[in-house]
């Protein structure tokens, strides 16, 4: 029998959850090459956010959606793997 005082805490879920925002992640394993946006910039869909090279290609990472740039989470050069969290759009 368990006891409340025994019992293991819920989790919570405002302790873990997000920053408010959309999260672009990297598709696939490389280096950027480029940013193309800064903090406070207004975006729109389709446009070019950064430039992922990979496999000796060069891969745009364009905007699912419009907004402003919240976040920047990686610099120039900087290696990333997929899933990846690149920029926060709000």
């Amino acid at each position: 029998m368990i006891t409340p005082a025994t019992a293991a805490p819920s989790p919570r879920l405002s302790a873990s959850a997000p920053s408010t925002g959309y999260a672009v992640k990297s598709p696939l394993p490389g280096t950027v090459l480029a940013i193309k946006v800064k903090v406070g910039d207004r975006v729109t869909t389709g446009q070019t956010l950064l430039v992922l090279e990979a496999m000796k290609m060069e891969n745009n990472i364009d905007a699912d959606r419009g907004g402003v740039v919240k976040e920047i989470s990686v610099q120039q050069g900087a290696t990333v793997m997929e899933g990846d969290n690149l920029i926060v759009i709000e």
